[in-house]
C-alpha cells in the first residue's frame, strides 16, 4: 500500500512546477528539475505522479489560470464591452506565463483527455458566464435575437484567445473590431 502524500511535499511539487514552467517553460521542464527544488526524491513525485503533464495539471487546477479572472464591467455599449473584453483577455494571455500555460494545456489534454477536460472547463467557466449575463443584458435591451447561442459564443471567445495565447501575441486592435463585428451581425436583433 501506497503511503500518503505529504501535504507540504505535494504543495512543494505543485509550486516547483509552476515556477519552471514560468521560469523554462513546460519542455525543459524534468522530474530531476521538479525533485531538486522541492526537495524531494525523484521516487516521491514518481508514486504520487505517473507524468509531468499529470504534475501540471493538478498544479493548474489547484492554481490560478491566466485570464481565468478577467471581469470587464458591462455598460450600455455590447460592442465596447467585447471589445473590452477581446482586449484584456488576449493581453492576460500573451504574456510568457499566458504562452507557456496555453501551449501546456494542449499537452495536457493530449496525455490526459479528463484532466485537460477539467483544466479547460476551469478556464471557460468563468467565461462563460460572463458571456451569458452580457448576452442576457443585450437580449433584454432589445440589441440580440433571444435565441443567440451564449455557451457558442464564449466558446469562440475562448478559442480566440487561446489562439492569440498559442501565438504568443495578443489580438491586435484590427483583428479584435473584425471578431466583434463579425459576431455582432450574426447575433443582431431585426432591424439593428
Amino acid at each position: 500500500m501506497p503511503r500518503p502524500r505529504s501535504e507540504k511535499a505535494r504543495q512543494s511539487v505543485l509550486d516547483a512546477m509552476r515556477a519552471a514552467l514560468s521560469d523554462h517553460g513546460y519542455e525543459a521542464v524534468t522530474i530531476e528539475g521538479l525533485a531538486d527544488a522541492a526537495g524531494v526524491s525523484k521516487q516521491t513525485i514518481y508514486r504520487w505522479w505517473p507524468s509531468k503533464s499529470a504534475i501540471l495539471g493538478e498544479a493548474l487546477l489547484e492554481g490560478g489560470l491566466p485570464a481565468a479572472d478577467v471581469a470587464v464591467p458591462f455598460t450600455a455599449d455590447l460592442a465596447a464591452d467585447l471589445r473590452a473584453w477581446f482586449s484584456a483577455m488576449s493581453t492576460s494571455l500573451a504574456d510568457a506565463d499566458g504562452v507557456a500555460i496555453a501551449r501546456a494545456l494542449i499537452v495536457v489534454t493530449a496525455s490526459d483527455p479528463e484532466l485537460g477536460l477539467a483544466l479547460n472547463e476551469k478556464l471557460a467557466a468563468p467565461i462563460r458566464e460572463w458571456v451569458a449575463a452580457r448576452v442576457a443584458l443585450a437580449v433584454s435591451a432589445g440589441d440580440v435575437r433571444a435565441d443567440a447561442d451564449a455557451a457558442a459564443i464564449a466558446d469562440q471567445f475562448v478559442a480566440m484567445a487561446s489562439y492569440a495565447a498559442l501565438l504568443g501575441r495578443p489580438l491586435d486592435e484590427a483583428r479584435v473590431e473584425a471578431t466583434v463585428a463579425v459576431l455582432l451581425r450574426g447575433i443582431a436583433a431585426s432591424g439593428r
